[in-house]
């Protein structure tokens, strides 16, 4: 972050790259989001008066349209945000099983990996009754009616005209079409608008939605208990239950958001928030840097094996705990304070051989997707946001309720589907996620805010982007850009980005390396340097960056001034 370290990580880096996008500075506002009309969305609040809040939630809603595959308001997802005035909240708006969810309500087909999480029909991953009871389209209007500005008929309207008039599909849409086409296809309603012909759309085709719009706009009108308690969530819930759901609108009006306050710590002087459990993130993101502490990491270098090694060290220890740490604590008694604890990173640091690699013996139980969509926004006034939102798979439960255009969660598929387990399923319990949308604070003032879809592999990406930061200096840019790894005891996964040389001195270190393309999805993150703000989106996504600069005429300004203005009578 200073001029004097940065060409120090770059002297002692074992990797060597170059940022593919370009970051934006502005003072007004800035959007980060996995779309350039979402980005666009958001600045069309600020520009209309919104603030971050206001942004976040049109920014989503226009997700819902653009990128279908990922998000949707009848699924799941948290907010972190801090206010202007210094507040700290999380919004839980994750989604839960419904009440007449059981245990023993699904027939697995194997009690061993890589099947274990499977069952007969694929009933808890495809299809109506794979279906959970969705939070995310409360959590954004009341976000919206807490926080924000605008009303709802105003963030809406960017989504309805995209919805309305079509929009380009992108080729990242086009593949994930074609990557669940077999599926897609098994739902006439969802095939007859992403199968047209029976063809997969393909990049560059016009994608119309007039359903969702109308959707949309009886949303505006009537607001979220439309869904919650009225005449949409009858209709949903009905057509669900026909098709095998136990979801019903009983459960759709009893559904309420938590808030919740976030975990917190520090890394060599950088203050951190971030989500509690049900969400893991947070706390196995101040875990791993906990134990990243008692290491020279700005001496050993970026991308170098020996720093590699550590963080790989630290993920493995994280996996180990990752099922303590997972789970709805209304549920279950998660050890939060315990784990994110200095004390907690020095008991377990020694275990640590800075040369060779151990096995910590992770259990983790994760099936969560990487299908996941995320948004950094902030505003002028400090206003800051940084939400992660899903309906789990690509395409949810790749069916579509009949002229909606609403495409459900299959959420059903994160609960353990044996009985008598922390994740099995309970009635009202809710999901687990590896969120870790994050905002850190140097001397109490916004340092930055990060975030990112990805599943499990969510917390390792925020783990290295704050040690890029904090302990080797870099960019923004080069910070969401930069190589990563992954493991959760298992393959150690290394980017190609990383030099053939270092991926040969990982294994001989003993980390089982297997060469990934990516790992985790595009990071979405926002610089804070008093007033100004620095916006980076990385290239494995369609992550758009947009600031908010320039502003209103000076005080006082007019197009025809009194030449005797000012001047003595």
């Amino acid at each position: 972050m200073t001029s004097d370290i940065t060409p120090r990580w770059r002297q002692l880096a074992g990797t060597s790259f170059s940022p593919e996008k370009t970051p934006v500075t502005a003072r007004r506002g800035m959007a980060v989001t996995n779309h350039p009309l979402a980005s666009a969305a958001a600045m069309e609040m600020m520009a209309m008066g919104g603030n971050a809040i206001d942004a976040t939630v049109a920014a989503l809603f226009t997700l819902t349209v653009v990128e279908p595959m990922m998000v949707g308001f009848f699924g799941g997802g948290v907010a972190v945000i801090r206010l202007a005035d210094g507040r700290e909240v999380v919004i839980d708006s994750l989604s839960t099983a419904p009440a007449g969810a059981r245990p023993d309500m699904y027939a697995p087909i194997s009690d061993t990996w890589p099947d274990y999480m499977e069952t007969e029909g694929r009933a808890n991953r495809r299809g109506a009754s794979a279906v959970a009871v969705p939070g995310t389209l409360k959590g954004w209007c009341e976000a919206l009616e807490r926080f924000g500005k605008l009303n709802l008929p105003q963030v809406l309207e960017p989504a309805i005209r995209h919805a309305s008039n079509g929009f380009e599909v992108t080729p990242y849409l086009a593949s994930c079409i074609a990557e669940t086409a077999m599926d897609l296809e098994l739902d006439d309603t969802i095939a007859a608008m992403f199968l047209p012909g029976g063809k997969p759309l393909e990049a560059g085709q016009w994608l119309r939605m007039p359903d969702y719009a109308e959707t949309l706009r009886g949303l505006a009108q009537h607001g979220p208990g439309w869904l919650y308690g009225g005449a949409l969530g009858e209709k949903v819930a009905s057509y669900l239950a026909a098709k095998g759901s136990t979801m019903t609108a009983a459960d759709l009006a009893r559904y309420s958001t938590v808030e919740r306050k976030p975990v917190r710590g520090t890394y060599r002087g950088v203050e951190l928030i971030g989500p509690p459990p049900p969400c893991s993130g947070g706390v196995h993101v101040l875990q791993m840097l906990n134990l990243m502490e008692g290491f020279d990491i700005r001496g050993s270098g970026f991308g170098t094996a020996e720093t590699l090694h550590l963080v790989l060290e630290a993920l493995k220890i994280a996996a180990a705990d990752r099922r303590a740490a997972t789970a709805d604590p209304a549920f279950v008694d998660v050890p939060v304070e315990r784990l994110i604890s200095k004390a907690y990173g020095e008991l377990r640091r020694p275990e640590i051989d800075t040369a060779r690699s151990h096995d910590f013996t992770p259990r983790v139980l994760s099936v969560e997707s990487a299908n996941t969509t995320h948004v950094t926004i902030a505003d002028a006034a400090g206003n800051i946001v940084t939400s992660t939102q899903t309906i789990n798979s690509l395409f949810g439960a790749r069916i579509m309720i009949p002229g909606t255009g609403i495409i459900p969660n299959n959420y059903m598929y994160l609960f353990d589907p044996y009985p008598g387990h922390a994740l099995s399923l309970q009635p009202g319990k809710r999901i687990t996620s590896g969120i870790s949308a994050m905002i850190g604070y140097r001397d109490g003032q916004p340092a930055f805010a990060v975030g990112l879809p990805g599943a499990h592999r969510i917390p390792s990406a925020v783990f290295q982007f704050i040690m890029n930061i904090v302990d080797h200096g870099m960019s923004f840019q080069e910070a969401v850009e930069a190589p990563r790894v992954f493991t959760h005891g298992h393959d150690a996964e290394v980017e190609r980005g990383f030099p053939p040389a270092v991926h040969e001195a990982l294994k001989a270190k003993g980390h089982p390396v297997m060469a990934v393309d990516h790992v985790a999805g595009g990071m979405g993150a926002i610089g804070f340097d008093g007033a100004q703000m620095t916006g980076a989106a990385c290239w494995r996504a369609d992550g758009v960056v947009m600031g908010l600069g320039g502003g209103l005429a000076r005080e006082g300004t007019s197009f025809w001034p009194d030449p005797r203005r000012g001047k003595p009578a």
